[in-house]
């Protein structure tokens, strides 16, 4: 379903609320506001297949905008907006943004990102004004809800960090079914699983430039229920919040359901939860303590699934089968193969063993945008449709899956995909840095956290100047939650003598030895 029809029969009915009461976005509203964008942007001169971009804190306008780029056969491209200009920047350029949308409270990066892209073609501010953006809320005013001739949908192209330390796109083809197509994959598969129909009211905290808020908030509007969001995650507003908007859906990471177990146990007894039937999460392992911790807490209704941007394959586990196999991730929807890491042309390893985790299909659901190298590397190579993006794990006897390990060490930290190279790469330029080495060790609240092993120039001491330094220096390249959050000094770094890091044989020193 679309906007347009839950608004011919529940025009007023709200499609999107604010948490703290600042906002409401009707279905008659959505419609007409995602009808007059989609215009624009079709007089502009944008078609099928073409990329906005959309720099944002957590607004109605996300909205808006996606179902603007559904209705247009577009991509629509959010940007993290903790990311430095030149980051920013980079991703405006390679997903090929036509048109630029920002907010305001990023009103110096956004016109820093667009003096140096002339090729956008169409750049709107909303929430006041920004040097070289047209108003928003003008240009859309002016411009007639009037439908489209080609009515193919469009779609989201998400980034995330890659290897190199440049982001890369996740780039899904386009389907040809029309707009006002009925049957909405996700909804198909989401809907049923988690019982998600016009009466749900979800309750959406994590920021809205990730994957699965977006797509699930749109999977709810799709299926003519109330998406609530939370300007920004805190877990005692997100307790209020449940009981305010009477939600009876929700999706987090682990870190959230960490930080509402810390609060006091009166304060979180003060909120009726009662409305609640559904907590979904994802993004992130959860550790065994903290999930049984919030089952005690909520009781039954937490339900898990393990699944990618790339949209490869997933797995969904609920509560009556998590109690029984404690840290698994699910049953897979489709075949899960489990190879060796180091060895892909060995055969695929016996039950109960950990190796990468592919998801085997006929063809690869996507590619990384400008980069077939790293499209290549997500592939089986002999069997070119089976995917992974490097997690580690393996299948019990009863084909639930367990994840033990990500490959490459990448770091996830409140359910952020950190990737220690790009972190590397900004400090190995410092004039005191010989070698680095970055990793993720263990943290109670964030799951990982960052930190930074150096080798020092020879004459140069350690010490807690050289430390804060460094740190400083590495705010300036990269955005703030990639920085790490200590820095240790080594003699030396372990490398083979062909000048590999063996970050295994450096992370064991700090975490120890692990499956």
């Amino acid at each position: 379903m679309y906007p347009g029809a839950h608004a011919a029969v529940t025009p007023d009915k709200p499609a999107v609320v604010m948490s703290d009461g600042s906002e409401t976005l009707t279905y008659a509203q959505l419609e007409d506001r995602s009808a007059r964008l989609a215009k624009l942007l079709h007089d502009t001169g944008l078609r099928h297949g073409d990329t906005i971009a959309l720099l944002s804190e957590n607004s109605p306008r996300y909205h808006e905008v996606y179902w603007a780029a559904r209705r247009s056969g577009l991509y629509v491209t959010a940007i993290n907006n903790h990311l430095a200009a030149p980051e920013i920047l980079y991703i405006v350029r390679d997903c090929g943004a036509q048109a630029f949308i920002a907010s305001t409270r990023f009103a110096q990066i956004a016109a820093d990102v667009v003096n140096e892209a002339p090729e956008v073609r169409l750049r709107l501010a909303f929430g006041g004004s920004i040097v070289g953006f047209d108003s928003y809320e003008e240009a859309i005013a002016r411009t007639a809800a009037e439908p489209l001739e080609d009515r193919r949908v469009g779609g989201d192209m998400q980034y995330s960090s890659g290897t190199t330390g440049y982001p890369k796109g996740i780039r899904t083809p386009l389907p040809e079914r029309s707009f006002d197509d009925p049957m909405d994959p996700l909804a198909m598969v989401f809907g049923p699983v988690y019982g998600f129909d016009t009466e749900t009211v979800y309750l959406s905290p994590a920021p809205m430039y990730h994957s699965a808020p977006l797509r699930f908030s749109a999977v709810i509007i799709a299926l003519g229920g109330t998406v609530v969001v939370m300007p920004r995650f805190d877990p005692a507003a997100a307790l209020e919040a449940i009981e305010r908007h009477h939600v009876t859906h929700s999706q987090w990471v682990p870190t959230m359901f960490v930080r509402m177990l810390k609060l006091d146990p009166k304060e979180r007894s003060d909120y009726d939860l009662s409305s609640h039937r559904v907590a979904v999460h994802a993004a992130a392992p959860c550790p065994v303590e903290v999930k049984q911790a919030m089952l005690d807490w909520w009781g039954p209704i937490i339900y898990e699934y393990y699944a990618a941007t790339e949209g490869i394959g997933i797995t969904m586990i609920g509560p009556e089968d998590w109690l029984k196999k404690p840290g698994s991730v699910g049953k897979p929807f489709g075949d899960v193969r489990i190879c060796d890491a180091d060895d892909p042309d060995q055969p695929e390893l016996p039950t109960g063993s950990a190796g990468l985790v592919y998801f085997a299909r006929e063809e690869l659901p996507f590619t990384y945008h400008n980069d077939p190298d790293k499209t290549r590397k997500a592939q089986h190579p002999h069997n070119p449709g089976w995917g992974t993006t490097g997690d580690i794990g393996y299948l019990d006897d009863e084909g639930f899956l367990y994840l033990t390990d990500r490959q490459a060490f990448m770091i996830i930290s409140g359910g952020v995909n950190i990737y220690p190279q790009e972190i590397e790469n900004a400090m190995t330029m410092h004039p005191k840095v010989a070698d680095v080495a970055v990793i993720g060790i263990p943290d109670p609240e964030m799951g990982e956290q960052v930190k930074a092993v150096v080798e020092l120039m020879p004459g140069v001491e350690p010490g807690d100047d050289v430390e804060q330094e460094l740190i400083a220096y590495l705010r300036e390249r990269i955005a703030g939650f990639k920085v790490p959050r200590s820095i240790d000094f080594a003699e030396s770094l372990p490398r083979t003598p062909t000048g590999k890091l063996m970050k295994r044989v450096l992370k064991d020193q700090y975490v120890g030895t692990s499956r």
